[in-house]
């Protein structure tokens, strides 16, 4: 049976059979620039990071040990390369890319592409990069990223030119906020024009200062009334794959919410993990939901201990964080439900995810 399958057994039974299948490791804190809308970076913090914060980095032996102790749980097949920060300001960064590549893992690597060499990201084969782009025009483009002076822009549509010539089908990550939001449809042509593998919508998650970039009202209106309904047509007639359905309940959610949780469930706790560059080990991206550390246990010895359990007991009943309103892995979970309503059905999915006893739970979108 894959790791996929028993991923889903799993999740039916409240208890892994196996390791995750995917783990997401941040390697540095530090980043090349600001972007608005970063809980870590952003000018618009009403508290910023330390500068001592900002340096701290992994070591490639620390990664190194780290793959070889979640692969020793039997299941795990791809590998996020992130960070607080830009990955690719790291200077290791393309030893610990190997790393990953030399374990026959999938890796992808999140990044705003601007200090990275695209020739030595060929040359490793990565398998996927979700590039940050946040706009379609250089004005967009500068406001989302202030500290951004020089000649960026022109160097990221180099690098996509040249990813598109190598035939990498990259993905395009637009984070929407009050600065970007206008451009929905000239973001679905770029994405066209570089043959992205999919570009990928996210209404921005805001909070600690960056509220100050939250869409107006008037905005969220023109974007469910027009500019989601043009990107979808726009994206349909150029043949571009989008996540403008799950982009549009990010909308409907509404206030501060970015992500309908408690209608999709969170599956993360089984199939994913992500580690933070101090060791911190996560259910999931939200770094309020902490399962311990890689200084006091190992990866192995968390995945089946009982702060882990706890957490997938609490959130199996529905129990969910104020922060898991703006779930940024809202993409993965709504495919894990699809895929385990598929196999288990939908009065099972409504018992996993704590809503069984709702009348009022919605159908998934696109199901």
């Amino acid at each position: 049976m894959s790791a996929p399958q028993l991923g889903l057994i799993g999740l039916e039974a409240g208890a892994p059979l196996v390791g995750p299948s995917s783990i997401h490791i941040d390697v540095t804190n530090s980043c090349n620039t600001n972007c608005v809308t970063c809980w870590d970076h952003s000018p618009h913090l009403d508290e910023p990071r330390s500068a001592a914060w900002k340096r701290q980095r992994v070591d490639l032996a620390r990664v190194e040990e780290l793959l070889d102790d979640a692969g020793s749980l039997g299941a795990l097949r791809a590998v996020v390369i992130s960070g607080m920060g830009d990955p690719f300001v790291h200077p290791e960064i393309y030893e610990l890319l190997e790393a990953v590549k030399s374990r026959g893992l999938h890796l992808t690597v999140i990044t705003n592409l601007i200090p990275a060499d695209p020739e030595r990201i060929l040359a490793l084969s990565v398998d996927q990069l979700l590039i940050g782009i946040h706009a379609a025009s250089e004005e967009a483009y500068r406001a989302f990223h202030p500290s951004f002076q020089s000649d960026e822009w022109t160097r990221l549509h180099a690098a996509l030119t040249r990813f598109s010539e190598a035939g990498c089908n990259y993905k395009h990550v637009q984070v929407i906020c009050g600065h970007n939001a206008h451009e929905l449809v000239e973001m679905v042509e770029l994405g066209a024009r570089y043959e992205a593998a999919r570009v990928i919508f996210k209404l921005a998650g805001l909070k600690a200062g960056t509220e100050a970039v939250r869409i107006s009202a008037a905005q969220r209106r023109e974007l469910v009334e027009v500019l989601v309904p043009a990107a979808q047509a726009c994206a349909e007639r150029l043949g571009v794959t989008t996540n403008l359905d799950v982009f549009e309940r990010q909308l409907a959610a509404g206030g501060e919410a970015t992500a309908p949780i408690s209608e999709i469930g969170c599956f993360m706790g089984y199939v994913y993990s992500r580690i933070l560059v101090d060791g911190t080990v996560l259910y999931c991206c939200n770094t309020d939901v902490v399962i311990g550390s890689l200084q006091d246990a190992r990866f192995h010895e968390l995945w089946r201990g009982e702060a882990w359990e706890g957490w997938r007991a609490r959130l199996r009943g529905g129990d969910y964080p104020e922060s898991c309103n703006q779930c940024g892995k809202i993409n993965e979970n709504l495919k894990l439900s699809r895929r385990f309503e598929r196999r288990f059905g939908r009065q099972r999915l409504l018992e996993v995810t704590g809503r069984a006893a709702s009348a009022r739970a919605l159908p998934l979108a696109g199901a």
